[in-house]
């Protein structure tokens, strides 16, 4: 049987997305989720549905684990026998870890040390692992560098995503695991987040809600399309983390390491307006929005922006999907899947 690719949070939005490039290839996935209620899990299991029609016979398998279950994933892991790990899983969004710290510790940083433990245990080729924007927290000098020191964190999900990287450069150094984390910059596009900006608008607009915009509206984020991030997963999960034969402990590159250990920037480069998104998504939806304007959020930061000359210098890819077509494929998925 061929080496697996297990791919965590599998019925996640981005999970979802990777796991279907990888079926389409022809690799066998081996898929984990835990398909909690942080939102409706009927949007999950239509993901998997999709996954599951799409293989071929024998090349998918789901299997429903909560990544904090360390002996659990630790027998799927060995049974399974995957060669290559892509850790999607976690507990997402800014806001709701206000409110609901104890969610974010234990699937982000117990449930990543789980994945760390099974991936050291199995000697995975290659793990990785979604990282995010957050982690760039206080930071101001835009665009974003991997370079740029990251220890200002403003929410507990910023910090357990800066957590991750540090996790994950020790297990590289210690046990030469080699690990590349990813930063996301507000992934948006068909079969997203119902917490998400795209999706809450798409669902007010159409219902003659008013919107909730924060910051007055002055908000800047790097919309990301789903299908640049699945690709850019995947090519670099092709090249595994290597040590940075430049690296200068006196002077050292946050970005790099001594040990097989990497980060990456997957964002669009092209900083968008929140005024301008919701503009072009009120086109795409044939309706006006009504705005109402609210103040900054805890835990938020007002602007994005994406530095991915390393990402394009590693793996020869950067997103490049305008907003005005991912915005049009978006609008066009969530009227078709909710018959609106």
């Amino acid at each position: 049987m061929a080496a697996a690719v297990l791919v965590t949070g599998a019925a996640g939005f981005i999970g979802a997305a990777v796991a279907a490039r990888l079926l389409a290839r022809g690799e066998r996935v081996v898929g984990v989720d835990n398909l909690n209620p942080y939102y409706d899990p009927a949007l999950k299991r239509s993901r998997l549905g999709l996954l599951e029609a799409a293989a071929a016979a024998g090349q998918f398998r789901f299997a429903a684990i909560d990544m904090a279950d360390g002996p659990a994933l630790t027998s799927l892991v060995a049974a399974e026998a995957p060669d290559r790990v892509v850790h999607l899983a976690a507990q997402a969004g800014v806001r709701y870890s206000i409110d609901n710290p104890a969610a974010y510790i234990q699937s982000n940083l117990v449930g990543f040390g789980s994945v760390l433990e099974a991936c050291r245990q199995q000697g995975v080729t290659h793990l990785v692992y979604a990282s995010s924007s957050s982690v760039y927290g206080g930071n101001r000098q835009m665009p974003f560098s991997e370079q740029h020191p990251v220890n200002h964190p403003v929410s507990l999900y910023a910090a357990t995503k800066k957590a991750n990287e540090l996790m994950a450069h020790t297990y590289s150094h210690l046990y030469g695991l080699p690990a590349t984390g990813l930063r996301f910059f507000t992934v948006y596009g068909p079969w997203g987040r119902p917490d998400m900006a795209p999706m809450l608008f798409a669902r007010a607009i159409l219902a003659g809600e008013p919107i909730k915009v924060f910051n007055q509206g002055q908000m800047q984020r790097d919309f990301t399309y789903i299908d640049d991030i699945a690709e850019g997963v995947i090519r670099c999960l092709d090249k595994p983390a290597s040590a940075d034969p430049d690296f200068d402990p006196l002077h050292p590159n946050p970005a790099t390491a001594a040990v097989p250990h990497r980060l990456f920037n997957i964002g669009n480069s092209q900083p968008i307006p929140l005024l301008r998104f919701i503009e072009v998504l009120e086109g795409a939806l044939g309706r006006e929005a009504i705005r109402d304007l609210q103040p900054m959020q805890p835990g938020d930061v007002p602007a994005t922006a994406a530095d991915t000359t390393a990402l394009e210098a590693w793996v020869g890819f950067r997103p490049t999907t305008p907003i005005e077509a991912g915005v049009e494929r978006f609008a066009a998925w969530y009227r078709g899947y909710f018959g609106v």
